[in-house]
């Protein structure tokens, strides 16, 4: 459990750095496509630019989010402060819907008014959006598979990604056929690629929020894992909660043919949970004779 752990701090000490790196590439995109956009009246541009520093804020609350699972725990809260990394996973959700909203409006805008925007600039621009959030997303690959925040931000660098191929495509077409109507479409089509990516993000974290089984963890599957132990003959009582992003718990009554196997069964579920993605596992163990006083059953 101490390799665990330790191993535990290392990754998210190397994530940290990761999401420094990908911050200031992301703030310094920003500011250049926020500039081009304007100097260009590129709502596609401004758009994508706003999205992209929502993706930064979010970057940034997560590098938070690392640094609060690190308070130990103390008197008012016993599990530290781990569950705020759930809570600004919300957020970030949340956030890309505002800008999702802002969006939408700003295109309907330029529907009814559009403007003569520079096709070859928005591509050049555009273009180094490609690089930077594909790069981006590379980093955090690895990490995305155990962290919902993680995650998030490795799906949103992924379709920002994609969003900017479709920058791209807009400025060569505006740059051809001079259609500047293309800016405002691309800029709903972006809306809707953060829409898509957002959702599994909103739900996983809103389903964590209300302490709802963490993503990937079945309580049917839970339930056989501690019935398959040859001294356990029944389970009820279960619960399985999320203390953080990366953490799970469990809480379990057992009833055992005998209470001298206690230790024995404990110490092997609590192993076979581990590996399971439960790693805090608060097993109660009963006889069947407990669990008939306690219902009046005999």
């Amino acid at each position: 459990m101490h390799n665990h752990h330790e191993h535990h701090h290392h990754e998210v000490n190397q994530l940290s750095w990761i999401f420094i790196l990908s911050i200031i590439l992301n703030l310094a995109f920003v500011i250049i496509e926020a500039g081009v956009g304007f100097w260009q009246d590129s709502l596609s541009l401004l758009s994508d630019a706003g999205h992209n520093l929502s993706d930064v804020l979010s970057l940034v609350l997560v590098l938070i989010g690392f640094g609060l699972a690190k308070v130990h725990s103390n008197e008012h809260y016993t599990y530290g402060y781990k569950k705020s990394t759930v809570l600004i996973s919300l957020l970030n959700a949340i956030i890309l819907l505002i800008a999702v909203g802002a969006i939408i409006v700003e295109s309907i805008h330029k529907f009814q008014t559009p403007a003569e925007v520079n096709g070859a600039a928005i591509s050049w621009t555009a273009g180094v959006g490609i690089i930077i959030n594909g790069a981006t997303a590379l980093l955090l690959m690895r990490g995305q598979k155990h962290d919902l925040n993680v995650r998030g931000a490795f799906l949103h660098m992924v379709a920002d990604t994609l969003v900017s191929i479709g920058v791209v495509i807009s400025g060569i077409v505006i740059y051809h056929t001079g259609w500047y109507i293309i800016d405002p479409v691309i800029s709903l089509v972006i809306a809707a690629v953060i829409l898509v990516s957002t959702w599994d993000l909103l739900s996983d974290s809103l389903r964590l929020s209300l302490d709802g089984i963490p993503e990937g963890l079945d309580i049917n599957h839970i339930q056989e894992l501690l019935l398959n132990h040859e001294h356990v003959i029944g389970v009820h009582h279960i619960h399985v909660w999320a203390i953080s992003t990366t953490e799970n718990a469990l809480t379990a009554h057992l009833v055992v043919d005998s209470l001298e196997n206690e230790a024995e069964v404990k110490h092997s579920l609590k192993h076979r949970l581990a590996d399971e993605g439960i790693t805090h596992a608060t097993l109660e163990t009963e006889t069947p004779q407990t669990v008939c006083d306690e219902h009046n059953c005999c």
